[in-house]
């Protein structure tokens, strides 16, 4: 039930936002009916690094891709939201980014963060939490409703001695700890930091101590306090011709490091960020707020996932559109045992493997009990980021993928599903894309 409950108190942040559109939808009915009639019920995923951009450099199909998502007036023709991965800093800033390299207007109310789900975390708001990452992390901290945050650099000034690895940010003197800090309840992992030695050494500080990194540890306390993390993504998209180091390896790093110094497993509260189902349960919230906002009266039905990374993206949609599948089918068990046929539709039903917390974004799946879920969610992998045609395909066997030219690259806590890797449909880039999904939906784009 608190999966059920995060999302519902999420619907509930999101609804203020919509007050302006609301007003917006009746001045603006005639234009909207256009898109809303009929057939059009889909809404559409993006991914930014390797998708849209490689860097700061625009990919040029998604200039024109854009151009011919939105009409005359500037309004989008079907609900669009931005789903990536990066998490170092506000959406505004995101959504000024992409208006400016795509030449078309992005509300914040589009841009969806890995760590936007976090929102939703209620139960942490009011600890004391430890930050990583780079950028505003502050400032994005209290934004989505931590009140007392300190950062890795906050932690490091109280406690100069930690850090040491670097000769010469050593304390030139024997420095005594002047002020203290209170005790850290939580630490929350944003996204990669820039000194990964002294954010690795004192997280892991933090972990031994249980949060009171001042003090000597006399015995480990095990688990330790909890641990929520924000983008897996092991390796990302830039200008370089190879894949770049992404928040995931960072994670590689610290859950090895715990493993070896305490001989546990670290464990995680949350993983939040593609390809958890709470990421994608988010998304399709900002997709309902984008429908209402266009005037739609009538459900969106489908999803259209775009990315590049078969690990993030396609995982992340084929796993939520397991999600959907199997929610659907509960919700319909349920309907027949009140009707009194649920012997019938049981025995239809195959057993099939149960999604993991991991997967589910580290809170309780409860299937069948959620407003009207979207009918299905199909990925699409272009070949513009970290996925090109020439790469050799993920073994049937999962057995295999140690010893193969390539390994599963997802997080160490989610299953390795070869099905989930596969992509419903397979383009060369985001224009192409967006294209073969008009399409299939028997819509005109231009």
């Amino acid at each position: 039930m608190q999966r059920i409950r995060s999302l519902k108190i999420g619907w509930r942040l999101l609804k203020p936002s919509c007050g302006g559109a609301a007003k917006q939808t009746h001045i603006s009915s005639s234009l909207s009916r256009d898109y809303s009639h009929g057939h059009k019920s889909f809404g559409l995923l993006f991914d930014i690094d390797g998708v849209l951009v490689r860097g700061r450099t625009p990919i040029p199909a998604a200039q024109q891709c854009f151009r011919d998502l939105v009409d005359r007036n500037g309004r989008y023709k079907v609900p669009v939201v931005f789903v990536t991965n990066a998490g170092n800093c506000m959406r505004q800033t995101k959504a000024e980014q992409l208006s400016h390299l795509l030449e078309v207007e992005v509300s914040p109310d589009q841009v969806m963060l890995s760590h936007s789900p976090l929102r939703m975390f209620t139960q942490f708001h009011n600890m004391c939490v430890l930050v990583s990452g780079q950028g505003p992390i502050q400032e994005v901290a209290h934004n989505l409703g931590f009140q007392n945050v300190i950062t890795v650099d906050m932690l490091r000034e109280v406690y100069p001695l930690l850090d040491v690895v670097d000769h010469n940010r050593r304390p030139k003197n024997n420095i005594q700890a002047t002020k203290d800090l209170p005790p850290i309840e939580a630490i929350i992992l944003f996204g990669e930091p820039i000194r990964w030695e002294t954010n690795l050494q004192l997280i892991v500080d933090v972990l031994l101590t249980h949060g009171k990194p001042g003090n000597a540890l006399t015995s480990l306390q095990y688990p330790h306090i909890p641990v929520l993390a924000c983008n897996m993504d092991l390796l990302w998209m830039a200008e370089a011709k190879n894949p770049r180091f992404g928040h995931g390896m960072f994670l590689v790093c610290l859950e090895s490091i715990y493993k070896k110094v305490t001989g546990y497993e670290l464990k995680y509260e949350a993983l939040i960020g593609k390809p958890s189902v709470v990421t994608y349960n988010y998304a399709e919230l900002l997709i309902r707020q984008q429908a209402e906002n266009l005037g739609w009266t009538q459900p969106v039905e489908r999803l259209y996932a775009i990315g590049d990374n078969p690990m993030a993206d396609i995982y992340g949609a084929n796993l939520y559109n397991h999600y959907l599948q199997t929610s659907r089918r509960a919700r319909a068990q349920m309907q027949a045992k009140g009707s009194g046929g649920g012997g019938e539709y049981q025995s239809e039903t195959v057993e099939e493997p149960k999604m993991t917390s991991a997967e589910l974004g580290g809170a309780s799946g409860v299937y069948g009990i959620e407003e009207r879920l979207p009918e299905s969610c199909s990925s699409i992998l272009v070949c513009t980021g970290v996925y090109s045609r020439d790469q050799q395909e993920l073994p049937s066997d999962p057995t295999h993928t140690v010893t193969e030219q390539r390994i599963f690259h997802g997080h160490r806590d989610f299953r390795f599903d070869p099905n989930l890797t596969q992509p419903s449909f397979t383009v060369q880039d985001v224009k192409e894309a967006v294209e073969l999904v008009f399409q299939q939906e028997g819509c005109p784009l231009g």
